[in-house]
């Protein structure tokens, strides 16, 4: 099973990712994974603290001359802003925050709950997610996400091979696939940074490559559109989760949402063994396992609840009604988020990958993905 597990506090030393049950023989492409916390950092409305932190991961475990050993590996993204020690408690919960229901729940103060809570900590999920990818890389399988809604302007996306897609998010100041409408979005986040309040957004990800059957239908808790749901409603501030049309097939009849199946024996000898569709209104995912078309997910992130123009809050000291307390933050941080879900995703994906295929060398991998291919196309 492959799975990780984060640690750190948001101005602690560190950010660290466990991750366990990687396979050996995999050849780490560490500027890879820089890049990525990189691009996490970056997106028009990031906040200061994206001016002091330069993300860059150090292994500390399971890598010999660059190359899984199969054994756990520790991820490390260093605080340069490091002042946990430093800073005072705070008595002002945020509302739409962990301050207030985490104090209470730990019986202790603010400061402890927040540095936890804080988004900060997904830079150790973003390396531990970009760390997959390079392990889907090796069976053909992409990943990539962009801004699809940002505030009240709707972006949408747009056809075309992931690798043109990347290219065109690339472009674009806010992670959208239509750089061409950059101004009148950055436009709209200054308007509102200038009034203290701060954005959300929705953003979609999409995996290509993916062949038929990852994830399974006979468990609650192992069916991949579950698994996936999960990773990505827990990221900080996700509100919603949906695959495929999502909402929207709640509003029509099933022949407009299920996918007609045709063969085509020219596809074949690919990882959708001839299948296709003609739509994708399932977002690649079928009573919990994969189709073979492309996955298609998307995520509603709130507002950041660190206001610069505060709403109101109680005192927890005196019980007195007072505004609650600003921290540093971002007017907007759904291009980051972006980032984010691409990669909590693609270690899903990864993990799916591993148990279908098992987990101890990426050549053992690769020997049975090949099998599995043969022995299905046989059928």
């Amino acid at each position: 099973m492959l799975r990780y597990w984060t640690a750190g506090e948001s101005h602690g030393p560190a950010l660290v990712a466990l991750v366990d049950g990687f396979p050996a023989g995999l050849q780490v492409d560490k500027a890879a994974i820089d890049a990525e916390l990189v691009r996490r950092q970056g997106g028009y409305g990031r906040g200061g603290r994206q001016r002091i932190e330069t993300d860059s991961v150090t292994f500390l475990s399971g890598l010999w001359r660059g190359m899984t050993l199969g054994s756990p590996l520790a991820l490390e993204v260093v605080n340069k802003d490091a002042k946990l020690e430093k800073l005072d408690d705070v008595d002002r919960p945020r509302p739409g925050h962990a301050d207030l229901p985490g104090a209470i729940k730990h019986l202790g103060g603010v400061r402890a709950v927040l540095e936890r809570a804080s988004a900060r900590e997904t830079a150790a999920r973003v390396a531990a997610g970009a760390l997959a990818r390079q392990l889907l890389a090796v069976f053909g399988i992409e990943v990539a996400g962009w801004v699809t809604e940002l505030g009240e302007v709707s972006l949408g996306g747009r056809a075309g091979a992931v690798g043109e897609l990347r290219a065109l998010r690339d472009a674009s100041a806010i992670y959208s696939l239509h750089p061409e409408r950059d101004p009148e979005v950055t436009s709209l986040i200054d308007r509102v940074g200038k009034e203290g309040d701060t954005l959300g957004g929705v953003v979609e990800v999409r995996v290509d490559g993916l062949p038929i059957g990852l994830g399974t239908h006979a468990q609650w808790d192992r069916k991949l559109d579950g698994r996936i749901a999960q990773a990505v409603m827990a990221v900080q501030a996700i509100k919603g989760v949906e695959i495929g049309l999502g909402f929207e097939a709640a509003r029509r009849r099933g022949s407009q949402v299920h996918d007609a199946i045709h063969y085509d024996a020219s596809e074949r000898g690919s990882p959708t063994l001839g299948f296709t569709r003609p739509t994708n209104n399932a977002g690649g995912l079928e009573a919990g396992m994969t189709n073979g078309q492309p996955l298609v997910v998307r995520a509603a992130m709130k507002p950041i609840s660190t206001l610069r123009k505060p709403l109101e809050s109680v005192n927890l000291r005196t019980k007195e009604a007072e505004e609650a307390a600003y921290e540093r933050s971002d007017v907007c941080a759904v291009s980051a988020a972006s980032v984010i879900i691409e990669n909590v995703v693609a270690f899903e994906i990864a993990a799916a990958v591993v148990d279908k295929f098992g987990g101890d060398s990426v050549e053992e991998m690769q020997a049975r993905y090949r099998l599995y291919l043969d022995l299905a196309r046989a059928r």
